[in-house]
């Protein structure tokens, strides 16, 4: 998934020969469906576009551990749930109802 540009700069400057070892290290495969890197994917057969999740949600937590190369469909799926409470939380701010930090 593409970096927004307001969190930018909460990635290591060698965040590139981090991703890559990533992909490196899985294959060139989804971690969790196996789906091949810029190859039809098996369920929906669009293009696979690697990308590497922070588990944690965290960018500045770059430990291996922390990290995992997931096709777009995995990405947006483990995902889901931290999508949902940030534009919940997002929605009250913008009523008033709670200031973001």
């Amino acid at each position: 998934m593409p970096i927004k540009p307001e969190n930018k700069a909460r990635y290591p400057k060698n965040w590139k020969e981090i991703r890559a070892r990533i992909l490196e290290r899985a294959g060139n495969r989804c971690e969790r469906c196996g789906a091949e890197n810029h190859k039809p994917n098996p369920v929906t057969g669009s293009k696979v576009v690697l990308t590497v999740a922070h588990l944690d949600h965290t960018p500045e937590n770059c430990e291996e551990t922390n990290l995992q190369a997931l096709c777009q469909r995995c990405h947006l799926a483990y995902d889901h749930q931290h999508h949902r409470e940030n534009a919940a939380e997002t929605r009250l701010a913008k009523s008033g109802q709670l200031r973001l930090i």
